[in-house]
């Protein structure tokens, strides 16, 4: 195979993919491609797009993340019991947990690039820890997000809707600053001699996208409005984006993945940047354990249970290198969106837990043959 076309054929296998996924599930269950399945598959996809997001950070500098699941749980039955068991205010709860999660998680980058000891042992040791210290938290019991059956700040994580309008009027906000945006990186690129999209290229882009998001939004306003995990989502794609594409941070990350000891003779702090990047990650972790368990309703055993495969398998399958030094935030969105797809079409059709554990190993183990295949020498 052409290297010139290995980037190419990678992009449009996981196309055709998905059209195969949609397809498939449309053809077999139509409910698939109604509007509130389509809502629901926004909360789902958001909340393993975002998961998926933070393990792109640990990606980045060849490092991963195996504790990310039971992480979820964790962090999402120290919020429950907080504010079911304790009485603690929803808001206090769900920052002692992300407290927790940035504490723990940045101890652990600091035992990996301190004390030499491989990301592999020290977070699969953290799964058998978080996934203990979670049934220990919860007691082995169901613990409700909210007291009393009120709404608080948590049970809204995955409740709350925006107004049809304010939906219309956001998608403009976003589709005007997605031009702005486009039409500075095409300056910025000008000033300093680079090459530049040709305008009518550089248009459909942005036509193509802005159809997109409307279209979004106007089935999301056919069921109840835009979901909140949604705009949680698109702020923390925003964040990464702009953390790995436009800071010295991200550039660090691609450094250190593609090449460290070149990194370490440039002057880059691998240490900081690796360790920065866990606590990013923890940060990440707590916030899609509040949005998983929130969207289950109460903190159970179950909660996050191997979500850390679905992360790396959308990093994977969205372009992330498992050696580092490769990946962008609008391939891990692409790529989670293949996972979500394919659990919620199975999800629908009623399939049993052990043919779903199935379909995530093969498509895991098929994302990181493509990804050999296609990046090899």
């Amino acid at each position: 195979m052409r290297q010139s076309l290995k980037p190419l054929l990678r992009d449009y296998s996981m196309l055709l993919a998905l059209a195969a996924i949609w397809a498939f599930f449309g053809i077999e269950h139509p409910v698939f491609l109604s509007s509130r399945n389509l809502s629901l598959l926004l909360i789902e996809l958001s909340i393993t797009a975002s998961l998926a997001l933070g393990m792109l950070l640990v990606l980045l500098p060849a490092q991963i993340d195996l504790s990310a699941g039971s992480g979820v749980g964790l962090c999402g039955a120290i919020a429950a019991v907080l504010v079911y068991t304790h009485g603690v205010p929803a808001p206090l709860a769900l920052l002692a947990g992300t407290g927790v999660a940035v504490l723990v998680w940045s101890a652990m980058g600091a035992l990996i690039v301190r004390q030499r000891i491989p990301a592999f042992i020290i977070t699969l040791g953290g799964l058998l820890v978080f996934k203990g210290l979670h049934w220990l938290t919860i007691k082995g019991q169901t613990v409700p997000v909210t007291e009393g059956g009120r709404v608080n700040a948590f049970s809204l994580l995955t409740t709350f809707y925006l107004p049809p309008a304010l939906g219309y009027v956001l998608a403009g906000f976003v589709v005007a600053a997605l031009a702005l945006s486009q039409a500075r990186a095409r300056a910025r690129r000008q000033s300093f001699g680079f090459r530049v999209p040709e305008p009518s290229h550089a248009f459909l882009t942005w036509f193509v996208s802005a159809q997109l998001i409307f279209l979004l939004v106007i089935v999301a306003n056919q069921y109840r409005g835009v979901p909140l995990p949604a705009l949680i989502l698109g702020a923390l794609a925003l964040s990464v984006h702009v953390l790995t594409a436009h800071t010295p941070f991200g550039r660090y990350l691609y450094a250190i993945g593609s090449n460290e000891e070149a990194a370490l003779i440039s002057g880059v702090p691998i240490q900081r940047t690796v360790i920065a990047a866990f606590a990013v990650m923890g940060f990440v972790v707590a916030l899609t354990g509040f949005m998983q368990t929130a969207y289950a309703g109460a903190s159970t055993s179950t909660v996050g249970s191997l979500m850390e495969l679905d992360a790396v398998a959308a990093c994977v399958i969205g372009g992330t290198s498992l050696r580092g030094g490769r990946g962008s935030v609008a391939g891990v969105l692409f790529g989670a969106l293949i996972m979500a797809s394919l659990l919620n079409g199975m999800t629908l059709m009623a399939v049993t837990p052990e043919i779903k554990f199935i379909a995530r190993g093969v498509v895991l183990a098929l994302a990181v043959w493509v990804d050999v295949k296609l990046n090899a020498e």
